[in-house]
């Protein structure tokens, strides 16, 4: 229960930060003026975040009992994918918009 509080508090830590570059960048392509300073900022948010998930992780893995040998079949490790820069698909967000 403790954990699972945690795990949701890292979460929710990590959505803000990201939600927080995500204006810094936004802000950055109506301010050309104050441009370089807002993605540096961004920047930091992003390794912020980062950096929670990495402290969580590590966190968890002084934590998580030692596997033992008799296990059968452990679940394959998923491969993490950097969905930050995905642009949405034509058909997607911009459908039936005329060009």
């Amino acid at each position: 229960m403790q954990q699972a509080l945690l795990d949701d508090a890292v979460l929710e830590n990590v959505r803000r930060y990201r939600a927080i570059a995500s204006l810094c960048r936004q802000t950055a392509a109506f301010r050309p003026v104050q441009r370089l300073s807002l993605l540096q900022q961004a920047e930091e948010w992003e390794r912020l975040a980062i950096r929670e998930l990495e402290s969580q992780r590590d966190l968890e893995a002084h934590c998580d009992p030692i596997e033992t040998a008799d296990e059968e079949d452990p679940e394959p490790q998923q491969q993490l994918v950097d969905t930050r820069w995905w642009l949405p698909r034509r058909e997607g967000l911009f459908a039936g918009l005329q060009a």
